[in-house]
């Protein structure tokens, strides 16, 4: 007799994490744009959920500078500057490198399965380097090079971080300051040689290309707010 087997039913945390990521990719891919006012009413019947783990959720993002709750008035998105942000750039640079020093992991299969995904999705973009896509490929693959440390507390502070910055580059490359088509060089070269690295098992190198890679990047998106 066969027995099927069911997947279990999503818990409390599990739709807390859901509409968190799904809250917080909206605003860095700026389908949520900076000023834009948030309506607990209208989110709590999209997803389904009442007002109160939505709030709990508004509040996370609001704690992670991607929300600020003005009283009396609503719930708003931020904007960002890169000026802003310089000192958060240069701890990421930090950080990016720890990554590989601190509780280091290879790339278990599912995860080289993924990095190839991400690789093809990647390699696609050279030819039409549409910005938004590209960002949530950028995105991606950050959270995929994430899972190769098992500190956990060097994850939460990285990805708070990352998702603090991520909407700067897309700002920039609407505002025409960034070159799309250089950008999609950039990243797919970034995407190789981080997975030859991998390849031969030297993860302190693969960190050490990230942390070259988002000194570049934050530099070319100082020379953009330059130009303007």
């Amino acid at each position: 007799m066969n027995i099927e087997t069911k997947a279990p039913l999503p818990n409390a945390r599990d739709r807390f994490d859901r509409l968190h990521a799904e809250l917080r990719n909206r605003i860095c891919l700026l389908d949520y744009a900076p000023g834009t006012r948030l309506s607990e009413q209208a989110l709590a019947e999209e997803f389904g959920v009442s007002r109160t783990p939505l709030r709990r959720v508004l509040v996370r993002l609001e704690g992670e500078g991607l929300l600020q709750s003005v009283q009396g008035v609503g719930t708003f998105v931020t904007d960002v500057e890169v000026e802003e942000l310089q000192q958060t750039y240069r701890l990421r640079l930090e950080l990016a490198e720890l990554t590989g020093r601190l509780d280091p992991v290879a790339p278990d299969a599912a995860l080289w399965a993924e990095f190839q995904v991400l690789a093809a999705r990647s390699h696609a973009l050279i030819n039409d380097p549409d910005p938004r896509q590209f960002a949530q490929i950028n995105m991606d693959f950050f959270l995929a090079l994430l899972r190769l440390t098992e500190n956990e507390p060097l994850r939460e502070i990285c990805e708070r971080l990352y998702f603090r910055t991520a909407r700067i580059w897309l700002k920039s490359i609407k505002a025409s300051t960034i070159d799309m088509r250089e950008e999609a060089n950039v990243f797919n070269r970034e995407v190789d040689d981080i997975l030859t690295a991998l390849r031969v098992g030297d993860l302190q190198a693969a960190s050490l290309i990230q942390r070259a890679h988002i000194s570049m990047s934050f530099m070319r998106m100082l020379k953009g707010v330059a130009r303007r």
